[in-house]
């Protein structure tokens, strides 16, 4: 069977994405979509000058949306990251307003087509444009997936495994909520070498609020380094990608539509072929459980601020 990704904005993110499936030879069929002609055409091309010297072989289509209908994954990757460039707050939601706009229309042109697979959202604001795309498809909410927190995760290993001495993938654990301004990091999930964070940590002295904030620092150092993050998310988008095509059935923090919320937030889920197949359930903490109710008010609170 051959196996299709499709992507939609092949800007920073959008092209490192590509990169990474194409490099790993994750799927046969890729579909590139974008507005801006030249640049989805070079894209391609480059592509194709990078067969010979690479192990896999794949078939690239540009700008047809029909060629998604047999799609198994599609990835948005849109954005304007213009937006973020002198933005203090560092908040995801100035890029809403733009992006409302451009997803609808994406979203119109996908229902024209027979994609039945799963929507793997990377265009910030995250959370609530991912529950803009399930309401505006009406494709199943399992089906809708956002990146969420899988990067926000992966920066919270990456700041305990340094602070720790060990490789990231030694620690367990998640941050939650929005991807965004009001996630945190739920420290009574996080665990190393089988034993609670919080007790290695009160065992070295070491601060976990502080370590909470070199995971969320750290991705604007990486925007402020060189204007926009790519590298981190596109894996995380990639990771997903994965866990769909091959019917990996493994849990990862995603966003999804959470029943007890009502909302788009990140909370660990089993992922697999039809998406969202099962839906898991943490232990957390009066404060953490707050914390999240929070999260999940913001997103939704400035969701209807714009989407009306």
């Amino acid at each position: 069977m051959m196996r299709k990704i499709g992507i939609i904005g092949l800007g920073h993110v959008g092209s490192t994405v590509a990169h990474g499936l194409i490099a790993e030879g994750v799927a046969d069929e890729y579909v590139f979509i974008d507005k801006n002609e030249g640049k989805v055409q070079a894209e391609a091309l480059d592509f194709e000058d990078a067969k010979t010297n690479l192990a896999n072989s794949y078939q690239i289509t540009v700008n047809d949306y029909a060629a998604l209908g047999d799609a198994d994954v599609v990835i948005s990757a849109l954005g304007n990251i213009e937006l973020q460039h002198n933005n203090p707050t560092h908040d995801r939601f100035v890029e809403l307003s733009y992006n409302v706009e451009q997803v609808r229309q994406v979203a119109a042109d996908l229902k024209q087509t027979d994609f039945s697979g799963v929507l793997v959202v990377i265009t910030n604001p995250c959370d609530a444009i991912a529950a803009l795309y399930q309401a505006e498809t009406g494709y199943p909410k399992e089906k809708v997936i956002g990146t969420g927190t899988l990067l926000d995760t992966a920066r919270m290993h990456r700041a305990v495994g340094k602070a720790f001495d060990v490789n990231p993938k030694s620690v367990a654990g998640y941050n939650l909520g929005e991807h965004g301004n009001s996630q945190f990091t739920a420290w009574s999930t996080v665990s190393l070498q089988g034993q609670p964070i919080t007790k290695l940590a009160e065992e070295k002295g070491l601060d976990l609020a502080a370590i909470e904030q070199d995971s969320i620092v750290g991705g604007y150092t990486v925007f402020e380094g060189k204007g926009y993050t790519s590298y981190g998310i596109a894996s995380a988008a990639i990771r997903l990608a994965k866990a769909v095509i091959q019917d990996a059935k493994v849990e990862m923090p995603v966003s999804h539509k959470r029943p007890e919320y009502g909302s788009y937030l990140s909370y660990p889920a089993v992922v697999g072929r039809e998406g969202i197949v099962a839906y898991s359930q943490l232990d957390l903490t009066a404060e953490e459980l707050s914390k999240l109710q929070n999260s999940a008010d913001s997103i939704q609170s400035k969701f209807e601020e714009v989407v009306r």
